[in-house]
């Protein structure tokens, strides 16, 4: 069953038909290529059909024709089946069409028989990706609430959070249980491997705000490469950028059982005073926090036996 939406949907739906052919070997995939050498950066979006914010900054970014001063940029729309099931009414069921495209990026999952919509489309997506040095994958939340980084467990991870230096909390996870996303997947995830990603949430999904979050980040993200003119960047940077913090998950919260319910409405980012404090109930067994003010990182209402419940972690920075 889709989840209840409570929040008003102030993101139209684009048509992103146009971008259809692009000239990769990919659909819905474009790349301009400077002519001189520098980095290939990647730009990504509609990894979850729901979340729209990446694909209106996309739009715009084709729309005012920013293109690369050194190096390679894509812009690519990727699970563009999920996007086309949008429906206002039910704007949570379009997330995917068989399954989460976004914990699939493993060469055992993705080297194997098994067929679903999202396989076919990260098998079709996954050379690209291998060509990519740096990844932004553009992504919303279900709760509103204040946007993060996700730079992954590694250094390299915290320290590209660093440069790009907005939103103002980075978040280091290891991913889910449920399997790798796209920005754990193949050299982004060594540490001794050049290559690095981030991951981006902006806020609720459908909350306008949130497309300014995506693109502050994108825009950041792709001058701190030097990929697109300087003077260009600033022209569209508009939030002022605060403080980082840096939030270190040491519990992700796997459900395990049919029945998961928290203690309350949580909708990320609550610290919890006192450890051993019962948030959740797996079940029958208690879920409490590991320590004291740990802080909670992405509550969802997807309670579904082996998906993530929530994080928890502690402010490190």
């Amino acid at each position: 069953m889709p989840e209840s939406n409570t929040y008003p949907i102030e993101i139209k739906p684009l048509d992103i038909s146009p971008y259809r052919k692009g000239n990769t070997n990919c659909e819905y995939i474009t790349t301009f290529d400077s002519g001189r050498p520098g980095p290939h950066v990647m730009l990504s979006a509609l990894v979850h059909g729901n979340e729209l914010c990446g694909a209106v900054v996309l739009d715009r970014l084709f729309r005012e024709s920013i293109r690369p001063v050194r190096g390679r940029l894509t812009l690519g729309f990727l699970n563009v089946a999920a996007y086309e099931r949008f429906d206002p009414e039910q704007p949570e069921a379009s997330r995917w069409v068989d399954e989460d495209f976004n914990r699939l990026w493993s060469a055992s999952v993705l080297d194997g028989n098994r067929d679903s919509t999202e396989r076919r489309r990260v098998r079709k997506v996954r050379p690209l990706i291998d060509e990519v040095d740096f990844l932004l994958d553009l992504h919303s939340m279900q709760h509103a609430s204040a946007p993060l980084l996700l730079a992954g467990p590694l250094e390299k991870g915290r320290a590209l959070a660093r440069k790009v230096a907005f939103p103002a909390l980075v978040v280091c996870d290891k991913g889910h249980a449920a399997g790798p996303r796209m920005r754990d997947y193949g050299g982004f995830g060594e540490a001794a491997n050049s290559k690095n990603a981030l991951l981006v949430e902006c806020g609720q999904h459908w909350a306008q705000r949130t497309v300014e979050v995506a693109q502050e980040t994108a825009v950041r993200f792709l001058a701190n490469f030097g990929v697109i003119d300087a003077g260009l960047a600033a022209r569209h940077l508009s939030l002022d950028p605060a403080p980082q913090q840096v939030v270190e998950v040491t519990h992700p919260v796997t459900i395990t059982s049919d029945n998961f319910h928290f203690t309350r409405h949580f909708t990320g980012l609550e610290v919890i005073a006192n450890a051993g404090t019962v948030i959740g109930w797996d079940g029958e067994r208690a879920v409490t926090t590991p320590y004291d003010n740990c802080v909670l990182i992405m509550p969802s209402k997807r309670l579904y036996k082996g998906q993530t419940a929530v994080r928890l972690g502690r402010f490190v920075s």
